[in-house]
């Protein structure tokens, strides 16, 4: 079901937290990302009950605000395991969906998935999701002969074995893609381009950057899947605006950068869903320089945990220096800015703070880039002259930055240029020596 189709859809949002204040603000924000609307919101602070989540009496109550504001939907922000979402289903009213937060955030990605890597990620994150609850039935059903046991629906032998082998298949597929995306990704390094990857948590402006950085057209990522990946890459506040990749080229004075904005980090993600989704955040991986967006108008208990959450995850693969961009400073006085750098100072070291929206210091954004990424190395090449001698000096002309070139018996070229493209044109160079002496 698509967002629009389900726009106007009335829902009842709850959540449950073993102990102190429950914030509804983020599942609230992501069941309107769903397409929902929120009319309802409920939060209740016990430890978990095994059978429902929250406590029966709760969940009597909900039942009754759920009635009583003719909702569809009730999306209850925690996990729930396939015996609660049935014992507080058959307390609701009938017809009412139960909708844990998981279950939503696929949701969500599968409204957002337009390309075939997106598809097959969110297709693998709902499997993942639905694994265990085939293990459950599985489990159940063989202590037990009833068909429908506990009411967790009939059970399908077959079912958690197909599962396991489309989970295998997507895999493989998922590997393929990323093998190409691999190859795409080193022909751009060999033509002299740098990559530069935005990561953060979803709503941290990095679509709203990677246009402000970048207004040239998109790079070929899966055109002929998705015709218009530019819609990806819209700067709208809500989440999930960005589910796959959109890459834009920049140019940052002699230097040519693909800039890629990725899917967008949310907190308490389950590893299987994080899993799922790690081909995406290759991107980040194999990137020479990742910007971390972070939101400064949040609270710093706020920007602390999602500086920490992105680190875990970033520096388990990544080897490219990351830069902390403070976005939306347009939002904050340069007092409270100043007091968020001190007190992030051990996780966000030197950062840059900019205002995408507005464009304010995105100039110092763009030298800091330049600045932190790989050295070029500078080079100067005698090539003799040949028929194809002024195709590779046109060649060396369009990757890298040409600072002399002098015409005689010979053409020697000074330039300066990425490491990969100094080794190219130290090898067409080769190729005109042979050709030469051939």
């Amino acid at each position: 079901m698509t967002a629009e189709s389900k726009t106007g859809t009335r829902a009842v949002v709850a959540k449950r937290v073993d102990s102190g204040e429950a914030d509804t603000t983020e599942i609230s924000e992501l069941t309107q990302a769903a397409g929902y609307r929120v009319v309802e919101t409920v939060a209740q602070t016990r430890t978990e009950d095994p059978a429902y989540g929250f406590g029966e009496g709760k969940v009597t109550a909900i039942a009754g605000r759920v009635a009583a504001a003719d909702a569809a939907v009730l999306v209850v922000d925690n996990e729930l395991g396939p015996y609660q979402t049935f014992n507080i289903g058959n307390k609701l009213p009938d017809g009412v969906r139960v909708v844990d937060r998981f279950r939503l955030i696929l949701e969500i990605f599968g409204q957002r998935a337009q390309t075939r890597k997106a598809q097959l990620q969110v297709e693998l994150a709902e499997l993942r999701y639905e694994l265990p609850r085939a293990e459950a039935k599985a489990s159940l059903a063989s202590r037990d002969e009833r068909p429908g046991f506990m009411g967790l629906g009939e059970y399908d032998e077959s079912r958690e074995r197909d599962i396991k082998s489309r989970i295998s298949r997507i895999r493989e597929e998922l590997e393929r893609i990323e093998q190409t995306d691999q190859q795409r990704r080193q022909q751009r390094r060999e033509s002299g381009f740098d990559l530069v990857a935005l990561a953060g948590y979803t709503n941290a402006g990095k679509s709203t950057l990677l246009r402000r950085l970048a207004a040239d057209v998109d790079v070929d990522e899966n055109k002929q899947l998705h015709p218009d990946l530019d819609s990806t890459a819209e700067s709208e506040d809500r989440l999930f605006t960005t589910l796959g990749t959109t890459t834009r080229r920049a140019e940052l004075g002699p230097r040519e950068v693909l800039v890629t904005d990725t899917v967008g980090f949310i907190s308490d993600l389950p590893h299987w869903l994080v899993e799922s989704f790690k081909s995406t955040l290759d991107s980040v991986y194999l990137a020479d320089l990742v910007l971390l967006v972070v939101d400064a108008s949040e609270t710093i208990p706020e920007m602390r945990e999602k500086l920490v959450t992105c680190h875990d995850t970033l520096y388990e693969r990544n080897e490219a220096p990351i830069v902390t961009v403070l976005n939306k400073c347009d939002r904050v006085d340069e007092r409270e800015l100043q007091r968020k750098r001190e007190a992030l100072s051990a996780l966000a070291p030197n950062p840059v703070v900019v205002s995408a929206r507005t464009g304010e210091r995105v100039d110092t954004l763009c030298e800091r880039i330049h600045a932190d990424l790989p050295d070029f190395e500078r080079e100067r090449l005698v090539l003799p002259m040949t028929e194809d001698t002024m195709s590779v000096v046109s060649w060396i002309h369009d990757n890298a930055d040409v600072e002399s070139v002098e015409y005689g018996e010979q053409v020697t070229v000074e330039f300066a240029a990425r490491p990969a493209v100094v080794a190219r044109s130290r090898s067409k160079a080769t190729e005109l020596v042979a050709e030469l002496s051939a």
